[in-house]
């Protein structure tokens, strides 16, 4: 073991044990990692849990996915939300999303397609990439809101403007057929293009078709 961060272990072990909520989670995330100790999620569970219990949003969010996971501790979809719920509450974007996936699926929870809105758009608000793809997929299948290809697009754009390519791939989509957005095939080729970069197999295909078809 690296003795450095061995001391590193220690001296964070030494404030954890003292009440610190940032260093007991900062303890259970080295001993999720095996980072200055030996892997061990049990351990990162008690610390996250001391470190949740006091607030710390980030041990909140960790432990949703341990739980969603089931790592350390026994899968349990509904403690999972839970977990997610008090990071969420924080405004933690992460966990906002997390929420909407679990609404959307219906894992922890009845489906709820409203629910799942209500949280993608509050961690998209701030910015995060995925929860602005699935409010765009929400939109184009209006799916706990009205059918909206505009918005759709909106979202897929903001999206794709960061590199996703799954929103590149339905932006493409859109300009390809019209909806939304004005039919575009170099915007739809554009926006293949940088998806099938990524390695998205149904984008290279359809870019094959606008080469193929012109």
């Amino acid at each position: 073991m690296d003795t450095k961060k061995s001391d590193k272990f220690l001296s964070t072990l030494e404030a954890a044990q003292k009440g610190d909520a940032d260093a007991q989670f900062a303890l259970g995330l080295m001993y999720e990692d095996g980072k200055g100790t030996e892997q061990n999620y049990v351990a990162a569970y008690k610390y996250y849990k001391l470190a949740a219990d006091q607030g710390n949003f980030n041990a909140q969010y960790k432990l949703g996915i341990m739980y969603y996971d089931g790592k350390g501790i026994e899968q349990n979809y509904i403690k999972s939300i839970e977990y997610f719920q008090l990071a969420a509450n924080q405004n933690d974007s992460d966990a906002q999303f997390n929420l909407g996936v679990m609404y959307g699926n219906g894992k922890g929870t009845e489906q709820n397609y409203v629910a799942a809105y209500k949280y993608y758009k509050l961690a998209a608000d701030q910015g995060n990439i995925d929860a602005q793809v699935n409010l765009g997929l929400l939109y184009a299948y209006g799916n706990g809101v009205e059918q909206n290809y505009e918005k759709a697009a909106e979202y897929y754009a903001a999206a794709a403007a960061k590199g996703d390519a799954i929103a590149q791939y339905n932006l493409g989509l859109l300009y390809e057929n019209g909806d939304g957005v004005e039919k575009n095939y170099a915007k739809a080729f554009e926006c293949y293009a940088a998806a099938a970069k990524q390695g998205d197999a149904i984008a290279q295909y359809n870019l094959g078709d606008l080469y193929y078809f012109g």
